[in-house]
């Protein structure tokens, strides 16, 4: 699906999400395919679960916070959203999957995508014996400087 495609914001859409959640092997419930419709009904963005409930109700999607954090995590696990930890209580999830880093801004609780050509790494750790890395993501916390 191109970007063009989940800019798109036409009542269309829904044929359109419902094929894409089946291709990701998941059965395109009536509650998924009104999540989907947030989600990727216009430009990549970064969304917590709390912003998402709160969304889905203002669309008159009733929908617990529960299903909201276990589609996102079903979304997650089928490669349809990337999950960005800010610490162990917090997540993001991001609709762009692609290879790209983060700012993390503080002040205001929003992530700013950087891509992933604008970070360089010299080198990596060595993994543990009979390990290796999978992927490196890079998360820059940032705040507001003082005057």
């Amino acid at each position: 699906m191109s970007e063009s495609d989940l800019a798109d914001r036409s009542p269309s859409r829904t044929p359109c999400l419902t094929a894409v959640l089946r291709m990701a092997g998941l059965r395109p419930t009536r509650q998924r395919v009104a999540l989907a419709e947030l989600l990727f009904g216009g430009p990549h963005r970064h969304v917590s679960a709390e912003q998402l409930h709160s969304e889905a109700n203002m669309s008159n999607v009733n929908v617990s916070l529960a299903t909201i954090y276990n589609t996102l995590h079903q979304f997650h696990e089928a490669g349809l959203l990337r999950e960005v930890a800010i610490d162990a209580a917090r997540s993001y999830f991001d609709t762009d999957t692609s290879d790209h880093h983060h700012f993390f801004v503080e002040d205001e609780q929003r992530m700013i995508d950087i891509p992933a050509s604008s970070v360089e790494f010299k080198a990596l750790p060595q993994p543990p014996k009979g390990m290796e890395v999978s992927h490196v993501d890079v998360v820059i916390r940032v705040r507001k400087a003082p005057s």
